[in-house]
């Protein structure tokens, strides 16, 4: 493929340019075919995208029609990059003062990386320069910096010691139809609803008249996505039609040509919906009255409510609409993953399968899910799979067939899953808690097993506990692998978190089991009801999600850890406030705070939660600090844990920010370099929150975050990483550009040593750095 520069001159309605575009991984052979059948005449699956030649019409056309592209992207120029001058020297090369002008203001997004560039910020500046530079030397206006709202985005991408220098056509992701008012709590992207849609061959089908249902059908996404490729109504007709996307500014826009596709387009979407006809074929239904509300708002501004059915329903129970007798049921249903729960979901995609095979025999059928297990659970025998991304999560597109009868029930896989918090503190009988008294009479074999494994683990850490002077320890986790749970003893309760049984393990024996081991918990321990706190709890295969376990009761107490108090509440919320597996690490950081001229230290603490390390950091005698978290609740309880401790907050900064992107934008920020002397980063495994529209994935974003936060870091200075996925590796890169010493697993305190995948943690200096040496008698 060629890679030619050409300037604003040389530019022509003809000019074949270099594209890319983008798309989520999974996607890329059909997005080929897409590019293929709008007129291609060069497509090229890549990874995550498709390489394609086309003049700038062309490339207009793509952003408009679209369904499975998630940016379209023209390629400036290739090169080698080698370091960050070169990265200057091939951007100086190209025309930007034609090509942007003065009126403009620009951004550049840097991904990627490469062995010679530290830092991707930095990368990005090399660029900045060289545009700044070219409009000066011409004597003209340079045009501003704007990364929020920019005419003008420019991406730059990085990969073994290559480099592309990108104009990114779209602005926002072309996903973003333009209708969406709101979602659910696990929205599916609608270049992927697309996809689902073209796997399942729905084009033909629609092209025979037949129907569509989404028995989940949440916000609606799958379902408009549907009726649009029924209408042919081009994916960003409603976007162009606002005048949102961003090749307006590029030097071969033209309007005439543009306006004439765009015509075209609304001409054929008028033709595709009068085809559609009245009577409704395209039908969605949930058991949430909420999601079907935004579902009707969706359907609304996407101008297709004429053409849709919305009802009430649950899917296990989901009637064939009268009239209809073949069709495509397509769906997005709960994972287990950020909502449900695997266990309560096994029978539930059971019973779905049956209804489907009892009142849409001979339908399409098919189902994503980030978790074969559900998909076997169905019960009807499996036509085809395709694997697809949905976000961050792997997952299967299983299309079933409803002509077979439904298979016989198979025997389910152990997982390592629990479920979401329900505290049992306190319960009554009614709901199933166990009903302990201090009396306990004589224990059942299991529960007395449970009792002598407390016994000896309490004695084999007594002595570590006396030393240390805790009132905060793990006394069991899951030791007895029939009794899988966590036990943690907090002053005078005790704090219980059931792990979640093979699935292989009858729902009873599982609950006589958890009870059996709290029994033996209370009297170990000779704690009444009132002082235990009992909960299960989730891990999501991208990392547990904190939520309250019930209504707030307000139930703090406080604590002593070292030289430190907190507040920690074991009844309202997954977590307690304190991470007891991170003592050894807030030890470390009071230590080097000591160690160093404490009157100068400069504390940020990233995802602070509670800011328990920062006020170690205080007490020690750091100067100042700086704590993120995005939870209004935890800088509320970090403020009073600043508070029990008598510390004067004016120097201790607390931030209700989103530590993603105050830390993309300050690394940024000219002047922030080395502001900073310890830096503690302890980065949830995934994250989505609603709260934000950043998304993080530890494995996959965990070198940007941690060369962003090099880079505020001062150069004597020392940045603790830690990490709670279990199979997480570290960027081997990472050790190349800075000096790296892995903590764990002398990081794990004794009472946490049965798991030494607790955690990760790293030790990271700048690389011409050494540690400071530990004083004597310290």
């Amino acid at each position: 493929m060629s890679a030619k520069i050409h300037s604003k001159a040389e530019f022509t309605p003809d000019t074949q340019l270099e594209l890319f575009a983008a798309c989520p991984k999974g996607l890329e052979y059909l997005l080929r075919d897409e590019l293929l059948s709008l007129g291609a005449a060069f497509a090229q699956e890549a990874l995550a995208g498709v390489r394609f030649e086309g003049n700038f019409a062309f490339a207009m056309k793509v952003c408009l029609h679209s369904r499975l592209a998630s940016r379209v992207l023209h390629v400036l120029s290739r090169f080698q990059a080698s370091d960050a001058d070169s990265v200057y020297a091939a951007a100086a090369k190209l025309p930007w003062p034609k090509w942007i002008g003065t009126i403009k203001a620009f951004a550049i997004d840097v991904s990627g990386k490469v062995p010679g560039i530290a830092h991707t910020n930095f990368a990005a500046l090399r660029v900045k320069d060289a545009i700044v530079d070219a409009h000066r030397a011409e004597g003209i206006n340079r045009p501003s910096v704007d990364t929020d709202h920019p005419d003008v985005q420019l991406r730059l991408y990085l990969h073994s010691k290559q480099a592309a220098l990108m104009w990114d056509l779209c602005g926002e992701p072309l996903h973003q139809r333009g209708w969406r008012t709101g979602q659910g709590e696990a929205p599916i992207k609608e270049n992927l609803a697309a996809a689902m849609l073209l796997r399942c061959n729905w084009p033909a089908r629609a092209a025979r008249d037949e129907a569509f249902i989404d028995p989940m059908c949440g916000a609606g996404t799958v379902l408009l996505e549907a009726v649009a490729m029924a209408a042919d109504v081009a994916p960003g007709l409603t976007r162009a039609l606002r005048s949102e996307f961003a090749f307006y500014q590029h030097p071969l826009f033209d309007e005439a040509v543009f306006g004439a596709m765009l015509e075209l387009a609304k001409a054929r979407a008028d033709v595709g919906k009068k085809a559609l006809g009245l009577a409704p074929r395209f039908y969605g239904y949930d058991q949430d009255a909420t999601l079907l509300a935004i579902a009707k708002r969706n359907a609304q501004a996407a101008g297709f409510s004429g053409f849709i059915q919305l009802a009430q329903a649950r899917a296990e129970q989901l009637q064939k609409p009268a009239l209809i007798e073949t069709g495509l049921v397509l769906s997005n249903p709960p994972y287990g993953e950020r909502m449900g729960n695997l266990r309560q979901l096994l029978p539930y995609y059971r019973a779905l399968g049956t209804q489907l095979s009892a009142e849409f025999k001979g339908f399409g059928f098919a189902l994503i899910s980030s978790d074969p297990e559900l998909l076997n659970a169905v019960g009807l025998p499996t036509l085809k799979r395709y694997q697809l991304k949905n976000g961050a999560l792997d997952c299967t597109l299983s299309l079933f067939d409803t002509t077979r009868p439904i298979k016989a029930a198979e025997p389910s896989r152990a997982l390592p899953l629990v479920e979401p918090a329900h505290s049992n503190h306190a319960a009554s009988a009614a709901d199933g808690a166990p009903q302990l008294s201090s009396g306990i009479g004589k224990l059942s074999e299991g529960a007395q097993m449970v009792f002598n494994r407390l016994e000896k683990n309490q004695r084999r850490i007594q002595q570590y506990v006396k030393e240390q002077q805790l009132e905060c320890y793990r006394v069991y986790d899951a030791d007895l692998p029939e009794y899988s749970a966590a036990i943690d003893v907090y002053l005078d309760r005790l704090h219980i978190q059931e792990y979640l049984a093979p699935l292989t393990i009858p729902e009873a024996t599982a609950e006589k089991r958890f009870k059996e081991l709290v029994q033996a918990a209370a009297k170990f321990f000779q704690a009444p009801p009132e002082k235990i706190y009992s909960k299960t709890r989730k891990r999501d295969k991208g990392g547990a999600k904190y939520r309250n376990v019930r209504e707030k009761t307000d139930d703090f107490f406080s604590l002593r850890e070292g030289d430190a108090n907190f507040w920690v509440n074991l009844e309202d919320y997954l977590d307690s406030g304190l991470f007891l597996d991170s003592r050894i690490l807030r030890q470390r950081i009071a230590k080097s705070v000591r160690h160093a001229d404490r009157a100068d230290v400069r504390f940020l603490n990233l995802f602070c939660y509670t800011a328990s390390a920062t006020v170690v950091a205080a007490l020690a005698g750091a100067r100042e600090s700086l704590s993120i978290d995005l939870s209004p609740n935890y800088i509320h309880w970090a403020e009073q844990n600043f508070e029990l401790n008598k510390l004067p907050i004016r120097n201790h900064k607390l931030l209700c920010a989103d530590a993603l992107r105050w830390l993309d934008e300050h690394s940024r920020l000219p002047g922030r370099q080395g502001s900073f002397d310890l830096i503690y980063l302890d980065p949830p495994t995934f994250s989505n929150s609603k709260r934000t529209d950043s998304v993080l994935d530890i494995q996959r974003d965990h070198a940007l975050l941690i060369e962003q936060a090099m880079h505020l870091l001062s150069a004597e200075g020392e940045l603790l990483f830690v990490c709670n996925a279990q199979r997480f590796k570290l960027e081997p890169e990472l050790s190349t550009q800075f000096a790296v010493q892995p903590l764990s697993p002398k990081s794990i305190p004794p009472d946490f040593e049965r798991n030494g995948k607790i955690h990760t943690a790293f030790a990271i200096r700048h690389a011409n750095t050494q540690p400071p040496r530990e004083r004597r008698g310290q």
